[in-house]
């Protein structure tokens, strides 16, 4: 299973650092995990069905 970091996303989503954490603090970021030395990862999973979630109907 395929662990990002928030930077390996940034770059593939093409979005700055602090738009991630916004993104994060506001609960609209893809599902991430807390490492024990407390960093965080992406998996690869979360990150490909982030955008289904993102989805508003028309």
């Amino acid at each position: 299973m395929e662990k990002l970091t928030v930077e390996q996303v940034c770059d593939e989503l093409q979005v700055a650092r602090s738009t991630f954490y916004q993104w994060r603090q506001l609960g609209k970021a893809p599902k991430c995990i807390r490492l024990p030395n407390g960093a965080i990862r992406v998996r690869r999973a979360d990150l490909d069905a982030w955008p289904d979630g993102c989805e508003v109907p028309a």
